[in-house]
């Protein structure tokens, strides 16, 4: 299969050549083809697969014919999740459409907003927002949706995860019925694809991928160590290991900032990436890393999302995400267009159950390999706990892995309701000894245990 047979524009496929690609991808070959004809998409795909020239293309023909945009309007509106996905998807348009005479325009928040409204005055082809700032300048009459004519959700997934879902169906009462819908993921959990559908109009729906799968050209490795040793243990690897370019998570953005900090005093130039940074900033750090001017760059789930560094060899796990989905994400940031990488994982004890629901999600046990010098004091364990029914996360209170609490049936309001397993390992029914029991508040109490424990 060649990009020449998917039906694309000889401008197109001279700037695709000219970016060094010459077969396309499987989401690509299914997708273009698809778009070309007007259907609505749904694709999920692993993330490094070339999802954004799997929309790009196809947009950018379909557009190369028909009226000229209208002063404020936009022929086609992408959607993305953050800024730098937002800059990156603007970035590939501006690729694949340099030989086509198509406007477009890139709007997010952190910046000025004159410049961008002064862009709009003559209307673009291509707009590509995130919601909350496309929101602004609707509301300011600096952008119309009347004709928009394609819409492109880009990480939806994320987009409504992230509590994006009411800017979303606003945005959505702005444009017109008629149009195409193409919705662009890494992941989909059945609860969002069936929001999907019912956003698009009889979709195609397209997964070249098991879902939530990780790229088997990505080397993944867990070494288990101490909490209060990460930081030393990463300074050492990067210097023993000579990585150059690594890309490393951090769970906050305090924490972000204080690993740079110990970084630097290890004489490795690291630079942070996330939402308290401004966007002068983000810009700032994106360029410089790009450049091979900072060697770690030390990034916030939000922020990393649409970062695409060419030949990423590395990325490093310093926190375990809360969200199993996010690991997908993260080390698809290596690995990608065919090119091989590491994804290595520094993971304490206390994240045991976090390490768990990933090699539950992606369906593999991952390799642990201890550094010599820095062998955790508490291990980290090697097997999966029992699925709990409805998925319920353990309470706060709950015991540590391999450890089981009895009911308590005195009924003072401290057992488990025999909703947890006994030591034996088997399940119990619930325990209601406790409602006979008319000690004050007893009653309520279990009561309200068993409306939980039902719901």
């Amino acid at each position: 299969m060649t990009f020449e047979s998917l039906g694309l524009s000889e401008p197109l496929l001279r700037a695709v050549k000219q970016s060094g690609y010459t077969i396309p991808t499987p989401i690509q070959t299914q997708a273009i083809p698809a778009i070309l004809d007007g259907s609505d998409v749904m694709a999920a795909a692993q993330t490094g697969t070339g999802k954004t020239a799997g929309f790009t293309l196809p947009l950018l023909q379909r557009l190369s014919s028909g009226a000229r945009p209208k002063s404020r309007q936009a022929r086609a509106l992408v959607l993305t999740p953050t800024r730098e996905l937002a800059a990156q998807v603007q970035e590939s348009v501006m690729t694949y459409g340099k030989y086509l005479q198509l406007s477009t325009a890139v709007v997010f928040g952190g910046v000025n907003m004159r410049q961008q409204i002064n862009k709009m005055q003559r209307g673009v082809d291509v707009l590509v927002a995130t919601p909350g700032r496309l929101l602004d300048l609707y509301r300011q009459g600096a952008v119309r949706l009347d004709d928009v004519e394609i819409l492109v959700l880009d990480e939806a997934d994320r987009m409504l995860d992230m509590g994006f879902i009411h800017d979303i169906k606003t945005i959505m009462g702005m444009m017109p019925k008629q149009r195409q819908n193409l919705m662009f993921s890494a992941t989909f959990s059945n609860a969002i694809r069936q929001l999907a559908k019912s956003i698009t109009n009889n979709p195609l729906e397209i997964d070249v991928a098991p879902r939530n799968a990780t790229l088997a050209s990505i080397a993944q490795i867990v070494h288990p160590v101490d909490k209060a040793r990460k930081s030393e243990l990463l300074s050492r690897l990067i210097r023993t290991e000579n990585w150059f370019q690594v890309l490393v998570f951090s769970r906050t953005k305090h924490g972000a900032d204080k690993l740079v900090k110990k970084l630097a005093r290890d004489n490795i130039r690291a630079d942070a990436i996330h939402g308290d940074k401004s966007q002068g900033q983000r810009t700032r750090v994106m360029k410089n890393f790009k450049q091979n001017k900072t060697q770690v760059l030390v990034a916030t789930d939000i922020a990393a999302r649409g970062i695409d560094i060419d030949a990423l060899s590395h990325v490093v796990n310093f926190d375990m995400p809360h969200v199993a989905e996010d690991y997908v994400h993260r080390i698809g940031r290596t690995g990608r267009a065919g090119a091989s990488g590491s994804a290595i994982s520094l993971v304490s004890a206390d994240e045991t159950r976090m390490l768990l629901d990933i090699e539950k999600l992606i369906q593999q046990k991952i390799a642990r390999e201890e550094i010599e010098g820095f062998e955790p004091l508490h291990a980290v364990p090697e097997f999966m706990k029992p699925v709990r029914a409805n998925n319920q996360r353990p309470q706060k209170n709950a015991k540590k892995p391999g450890t089981h609490r009895k009911g308590n049936n005195n009924g003072n309001g401290r057992g488990n309701g025999g909703n947890e397993p006994r030591g034996n390992g088997k399940s119990r029914k619930p325990n209601h000894a406790g409602k006979h029991n008319h000690q004050a508040g007893t009653a309520s109490r279990q009561q309200a245990r068993r409306a939980v424990a039902t719901a």
